[in-house]
């Protein structure tokens, strides 16, 4: 159903210094809910929500079993169950100007090569010893996981829900013409949005603003999976490069030269 680049597709993320040390250091991917996208300029409040021309036609649609609960309502639950973690296809001054901004350190962009990445976020959910950590106590694993690059619409007047209601991650890769720049492909976790999940002490699970998945930086950046490091031109290279190898992580020999402003060299073992 979602549009995914080649295997061989680079995928940019920006990050401020400060995040990426903390990312390496405790091992996640950070993973913001779609309706919290609010903590930065230009973000687009939409996220994830029903068009506007489907909504009348989904609160129209009731379940046989529950008819107080619309597929509106559906749809809506399903939104606060969804997480994204957000990529740009192209290495492009929008993502340097409108991303990462407010350290002052200044900010990089990891460099990722998709497929591999796709490869390395599959095998972390089908490990027989993967959970979720929820307040400190191990439940089962509720995320499907996604790939898919977003579609631009007019938000106004694209119609989705015709001739069939839409899977409710059709929503979650769509915004508006407005945010065509990011060219964007977003990884998502969703849980289904119906009912509710509960702990093993019956305690009912809320779904918090973030969640962060686990990933180890160090092997991603040793096969490849990551695989260049840039900086922005008021990026505090020493202090990177300082912290970098304090956790074990140097650049590598012979790396490629940066397609953007002057860079960290490509990161290695």
């Amino acid at each position: 159903m979602l549009n995914a680049p080649a295997a061989d597709q680079l995928l940019y993320k920006m990050m401020t210094v400060d995040n990426l040390l903390l990312s390496i250091r405790d091992g996640y991917l950070h993973f913001n809910r779609v309706d919290h996208y609010t903590d930065f300029p230009g973000a687009d409040p939409n996220d994830g929500v029903q068009l506007p021309r489907d909504l009348s036609g989904n609160e129209g649609v009731r379940f046989e079993k529950a008819p107080e609960f619309s597929a509106a309502d559906y749809y809506a639950r399903s939104r606060s169950r969804t997480y994204a973690c957000c990529f740009s296809v192209e290495n492009s001054e929008f993502i340097w100007a409108n991303y990462a901004n407010g350290c002052n350190k200044g900010k990089v962009c990891i460099v990722f090569e998709f497929g591999k990445l796709r490869e390395t976020l599959n095998g972390i959910l089908q490990a027989e010893n993967t959970a979720l950590l929820y307040n400190g106590a191990r439940c089962r694993q509720i995320f499907n996981i996604n790939y898919g690059t977003v579609s631009y619409v007019d938000w106004e007047s694209h119609q989705g829900n015709i001739p069939y209601l839409p899977n409710p991650l059709a929503y979650t890769y769509l915004k508006g013409k407005a945010f065509a720049d990011e060219k964007e492909l977003r990884v998502s976790l969703s849980a289904l949005g119906m009912g509710h999940f509960a702990t093993a002490d019956s305690r009912t699970m809320e779904f918090p603003p973030s969640l962060q998945m686990g990933f180890d930086f160090r092997a991603a950046m040793a096969n490849g999976t990551i695989r260049q490091i840039l900086r922005s031109s008021d990026c505090d290279g020493a202090f990177l490069q300082t912290e970098l190898a304090k956790i074990g992580i140097a650049p590598s020999p012979g790396s490629d030269a940066p397609q953007q402003g002057p860079a960290l060299p490509k990161i290695g073992e």
